[in-house]
C-alpha cells in the first residue's frame, strides 16, 4: 500500500533516533513520530511524505508503552511544554541519550574502540532553567507569553512552565497580570508595530531575579513604572532593565539595554567562583549539572596539577577559571573582545592571577604561544554547536599537544571532530553524557583524546 498525505495508519513505535523522534514501519516505510515512545501503538496522520520515509504526528495513544511518563491524552509538543522529550520517564531519557551519542559516533565518527559511560542525570530534572526569554502575544484579546509551537511563530502559553524556575514563573505571570492592567500594546513582527516583544527572567541560586522587558520604541515611564510595580509584588527581582529592539529580526535581546532599577548586575557563584552576569552575558543554564560537567572535564586530565592547559572559545573565562583552581597554568583563548575583557574584570575580582587571557583565533594564538616557548601540555575545547574548524584541529596535531579534553552540546558535531581528530592520530579514549537539558532530547558529552604513540 502506497501511504498518502493526510491518511490515517496505526502503528507500534519501535526505537528512538537521534533528535527524539520515534521510528515505526508501515509496510516496510519508515515513520517518524515525534512525542512517540517505544513500545507505543499509536493512531498517527500522515503530515509529509519523501521517497524512502513518512513523517506523522500522533492522533492517539491506542496502548501506551512502558516507558510513558504522562497518561495517554498527552499526545503533542505543546502538551509537554515545548519539551521532546517530556513524554519519557527520566530514567528511559537518560538510557536513550547515552544510546543517541553511542549511534553518532559510530555512524558519524566512525569509531568503535572507545568507552562510553551511562549518561550523569540530575536530581531535579524540572524547574532547572536559570534563564529564560518569553514572546508576548495576543489570544482571545488577552496578554500571554509563552514559546513558538513546533515549526510556527504562533505563541503558546502554560499556568506554569515544567523547566523554567519556580521563581521565574511566579514573576512572568506577575508581570502579565500588570500589562494587562497597563493595557501595552504587543509587538506585531509582521506589521513591525507595537511596544512588548519578550520579557527575559534570569534567577540564580540565591532566589534573587534580574527581569528584562524588550520593546521596540523608546521605552516611556510607563514602561519603568510596570517593572517598579513587579519589584512590589515581587521583591527577589533584584536587577531591572528594558532592552530596545527596533530591528525586524528573531534576535530577543535589542543593542541597547537601559537600566532601570536595582543591582546592574545579578550574581551567582561556581566552584567559589563569583560570576557577574549581566543582561547580554553567557552562563550555563543549569547550575547543578553545569558543575558535574566541569568536575568530569576536569577529572579527564591525568596529573592536572603539574599542566599548562590551553582554554580554547574560552568565553567569559568560566572553565579557565574553575580549571585555574588545579592546573599550574591557563591560557584562554577567545575570539569575542568584549567576551575576554569579562573574563579577565571576573578573574581580577576573584584574584585568580595564573590564567593569560588572550583574544584572537585559537589556530593563530596557538602557534604565538608555541613560539614564545610556552610549554603546552593539554588543551579543552568547549566550542559553539558548530564544532571546531578541521584548521584548527590540525594545528593541535602540529604543536604535539598529546592531552584533549573536547566538551560539546551537539553529539553530531562532535562525532564528526571525533573522526577528524582519529584521522591525525588522536585515539578517543572515553565520553561521558551529562544530561544538561533533562525534559529535551539534548545532550552535552565530554570526551577525552590522547595523541597516538
Amino acid at each position: 500500500m502506497v501511504l498518502k498525505k493526510d491518511q490515517i495508519i496505526e502503528l507500534d513505535i519501535e526505537k528512538l533516533i537521534f533528535g527524539g523522534e520515534g521510528l515505526g514501519y508501515y509496510e516496510k516505510m519508515a515513520v517518524f513520530v515525534p512525542m512517540s515512545v517505544p513500545g507505543d501503538r499509536v493512531r498517527v496522520k500522515i503530515i509529509s511524505l519523501k521517497k524512502s520515509y513518512a513523517r506523522g504526528i500522533i492522533e492517539a495513544i491506542i496502548k501506551p508503552g512502558e516507558e510513558r511518563a504522562a497518561d495517554k491524552d498527552k499526545v503533542t509538543f505543546e502538551d509537554f511544554h515545548g519539551c521532546d522529550f517530556g513524554m519519557l520517564k527520566y530514567e528511559s531519557q537518560l538510557k536513550y541519550k547515552k544510546e543517541m551519542v553511542e549511534d553518532v559516533l559510530k555512524k558519524i565518527g566512525k569509531l568503535e574502540n572507545f568507552e562510553i559511560y551511562d549518561t550523569i542525570g540530575s536530581t531535579s530534572p524540572k524547574y532547572y532553567r536559570n534563564k529564560v526569554i518569553e514572546p508576548f502575544a495576543y489570544k482571545d484579546g488577552k496578554i500571554i507569553s509563552g514559546f513558538f509551537k513546533k515549526k510556527s511563530h504562533e505563541v503558546f502559553e502554560v499556568s506554569e512552565n515544567m523547566l523554567q524556575s519556580k521563581l521565574a514563573n511566579r514573576i512572568t505571570k506577575e508581570l502579565k497580570e500588570i500589562l494587562n492592567k497597563k493595557r501595552i500594546p504587543v509587538y506585531d513582527e509582521k506589521k513591525h508595530r507595537g511596544i512588548l516583544r519578550h520579557v527575559m527572567v534570569r534567577t540564580n541560586s540565591f532566589d534573587e531575579a534580574m527581569v528584562v522587558l524588550v520593546v521596540k520604541g523608546e521605552p516611556a515611564k510607563n514602561l519603568k513604572k510596570i517593572l517598579y510595580d513587579l519589584r512590589d509584588r515581587c521583591p527577589e527581582v533584584k536587577a531591572a532593565y528594558i532592552s530596545v529592539n527596533n530591528k525586524r529580526t528573531n534576535v530577543a535581546l535589542g543593542d541597547e539595554d537601559i537600566y532601570v532599577y536595582g543591582d546592574e548586575v545579578l550574581k551567582e557563584e561556581l566552584f567559589d567562583i563569583k560570576f557577574n552576569i549581566s543582561p547580554k552575558s553567557f552562563f550555563q543554564i543549569n547550575l547543578e549539572q553545569t558543575k558535574k560537567l566541569y568536575e568530569t572535564a576536569i577529572s579527564y586530565f591525568d596529573d592536572v596539577k603539574n599542566k599548562n592547559i590551553v582554554d580554547a572559545y574560552s568565553g567569559t573565562g568560566t572553565i579557565a577559571m574553575i580549571l585555574s583552581r588545579w592546573a599550574k597554568k591557563v591560557f584562554a583563548i577567545e575570539m569575542v573582545k568584549s567576551a575576554t575583557l569579562d573574563a579577565k574584570k571576573t578573574s581580577m575580582e576573584n584574584k585568580i592571577k595564573n590564567i593569560d587571557f588572550i583574544n584572537g583565533k585559537v589556530e593563530g594564538k596557538l602557534e604565538e604561544l608555541l613560539k614564545k616557548r610556552e610549554k603546552i601540555d593539554a588543551i579543552i575545547f568547549d566550542p559553539p554547536r558548530k564544532g571546531i574548524e578541521e584548521s584548527v584541529l590540525h594545528s593541535v596535531a602540529k604543536t604535539g599537544i598529546n592531552e584533549i579534553v573536547y566538551i560539546s552540546c551537539n553529539p553530531s558535531t562532535f562525532a564528526r571532530d571525533a573522526n577528524v581528530l582519529n584521522e591525525i592520530g588522536y585515539d578517543l579514549l572515553k565520553v561521558q553524557p551529562v544530561d544538561m537539558f533533562p525534559q529535551t532530547s539534548h545532550i552535552e558529552v565530554v570526551g577525552k583524546f590522547v595523541k597516538r604513540t
